[in-house]
């Protein structure tokens, strides 16, 4: 076993000197990074669990002192943390320090008074049973209204009376909401928002009336107060209307400027306003229509119309007739007594007169219909239209085909103006596209105006300018490469030249050298001289006539090794 650790730590160690340092400062760095995760998951495993005692920190020192402090005096094992959080060792000590706290009046002012009664006891009071129900309904109303993107934090009151033995003693519930908006929120100005905040808390607690419960902001200001917020809406009204106003502008904008782009281009057409007038009144319109009465209606199979009909029907009728003939009866006192008819009568009396009154009453019948219509809420009552039409701008070129260019060495363009035709014909498509009415009267101008284009123009020309000056600089370039290229050719034409010469003329000193030994060996043979060559004189002959036999093999890498041993010496 040993010689095995000793084997195993002798690799760990060959093994550590054959890695960088860099992966050495890396691998320890992992090592400490282990080792540390481990020592602080056994640290937090090792903490016993403890229960919070207030949901929420204490954040004065004084007041948390003397907590700690009645804590000792129970002999209750307790942690505080950095933060202000009391921690005890389990739920029912936290219950029984509570209502501690509470009797002695410790609670903080800022420690929810809800946490009295998070206890679970088999003897719960009535009283307790509604403090937790109004408990329950009051952090659910907080969740719910919180759960709104326009709200970041809300906090609910309720205040639930006794029930009292007759109606007119009962007390109302009341409710108040206090909302702080999220950023960039327009809860405070919208009053369908408010209202639903309003329906919300209404039916989530019995009994409760919407003139009971009042929404505030943080600043305190009343945001259910809807009868002081009539001036508010009309003004969201009229900033309603006007967003129909642009919107309805924005389109006839956008389908006039894309069609006659597609007919004269993209940058020849501007339209300089487009105003539509609208009438924002409700109106409603009451009809009464008269029609006649159907007796037979037409048959469909037949190919003629069969309907009959009448414009009315008689429902009653009535008819008098009077006729008198003779004198009247005159009546007279008692007798004896002379009457009392007036003079003017009594010439009558001999008179013989005749009376007829002919009267003839009919009632009709017809079919009558109410028709009770509600005009839109809006109506055009009128279209302007006004747009500007540039002419065709072109450029002018020469009689080989090229750019004509003015002695400023900007571009030559000429200008086209547009038709009275072609104006008409636009003014007659926007009338169409927009539903021109002359008794409503609208008004569609379509002139031709000139664009300044002397920025556009001026962009043009430096371009131009700038491929001009590119394709000269290719040339150029071109030109000197070429240049470059000519004279590295024929320098290195005369290198070789002159190369092949010296190389030539080497040889010819190499071969007259050569005749002159063979000459001179050969004059010693023939006066049968005894030439007595030493071991270095003949090694010397054999590396001479070996260079000779190379030299009329591979010349040119005798004339290379000829020059290295002239640069060398």
């Amino acid at each position: 076993m040993n010689e095995w650790f000793k084997k195993m730590i002798e690799r760990i160690r060959t093994a550590w000197g054959k890695i960088s340092l860099l992966q050495k400062i890396v691998l320890i760095g992992i090592a400490v990074v282990i080792i540390a995760g481990i020592i602080i998951v056994s640290t937090v495993s090792s903490t016993p669990n403890q229960v919070a005692l207030f949901t929420s920190p204490v954040t004065d020192q004084d007041t948390l002192y003397k907590i700690s402090l009645r804590l000792d005096e129970e002999n209750v094992n307790h942690r505080t943390t950095e933060g202000g959080m009391i921690y005890v060792d389990d739920k029912a000590t936290a219950q029984r320090m509570i209502s501690i706290l509470m009797r002695e009046d410790l609670i903080p002012s800022e420690i929810s008074v809800w946490d009295a009664f998070k206890m679970d006891r088999w003897t719960v009071t009535d009283f307790e049973r509604e403090v937790n129900l109004q408990r329950a309904v009051t952090e659910s109303l907080e969740q719910h209204i919180e759960a709104l993107e326009d709200v970041d934090s809300a906090k609910v009151t309720l205040v639930m009376p006794e029930t009292e033995l007759f109606a007119e003693d009962q007390d109302p519930v009341t409710a108040s909401v206090i909302i702080t908006p999220r950023p960039g929120s327009d809860i405070i100005t919208s009053r369908s928002k408010i209202e639903g905040i309003e329906k919300l808390v209404m039916f989530a607690v019995q009994g409760l009336k919407a003139e009971n419960i009042v929404i505030t902001d943080y600043r305190g200001t009343v945001l259910n107060d809807f009868e002081d917020l009539a001036e508010f809406d009309r003004l969201e009204l009229t900033k309603r209307q006007m967003d129909q106003k642009s919107k309805l502008e924005a389109k006839y904008k956008s389908e006039i400027l894309n069609e006659l782009k597609a007919i004269f281009g993209p940058d020849r057409v501007r339209i300089l306003r487009v105003d539509v007038q609208l009438d924002m009144g409700k109106k409603t319109v009451e009809t009464d229509e008269f029609f006649p009465i159907t007796l037979k209606s037409d048959n469909p199979n037949t190919p003629f119309d069969e309907t009959e009909v009448i414009k009315n029907v008689p429902r009653s009728e009535q008819i008098v007739d009077e006729s008198y003939k003779g004198t009247g009866f005159n009546p007279e006192g008692p007798p004896g007594t002379e009457g009392q008819t007036p003079p003017a009568y009594k010439d009558l009396e001999g008179l013989v007169g005749e009376y007829k009154n002919n009267s003839n009453t009919i009632n009709y019948e017809v079919n009558e219909r109410k028709i009770y219509e509600e005009k839109n809420p809006w109506a055009i009552q009128r279209i302007t239209v006004g747009v500007a039409i540039d002419g065709i701008w072109s450029r002018v070129y020469t009689d080989k085909g090229t750019l004509s260019i003015t002695p400023e060495g900007s571009i030559q363009r000429q200008y086209k103006e547009i038709s009275d035709s072609d104006l008409q014909k636009a003014r007659t498509l926007i009338e169409h596209s927009i539903g021109y009415d002359q008794l409503r009267g609208d008004s569609v101008t379509v002139q031709h105006l000139a664009f300044d284009r002397s920025a556009q123009f001026e962009r043009e020309d430096q371009k131009y300018r700038n491929q001009k000056r590119l394709q000269q600089a290719i040339i150029y370039s071109v030109i000197g490469i070429a240049i470059i290229i000519a004279a590295f050719i024929i320098f290195r034409f005369i290198s070789r030249e002159l190369e092949r010469r010296r190389r030539l003329r080497e040889e010819e000193l190499a071969r007259q050298h050569q005749a002159m030994r063979e000459a001179a060996l050969r004059s010693a043979e023939e006066e049968s001289m005894d030439v007595e060559m030493s071991v270095e004189d003949r090694a010397r002959m054999e590396m001479q006539e070996h260079a000779m036999m190379m030299a009329r093999e591979h010349p040119e890498d005798v004339a290379q090794l000829i020059r290295t041993w002239l640069v060398e010496e």
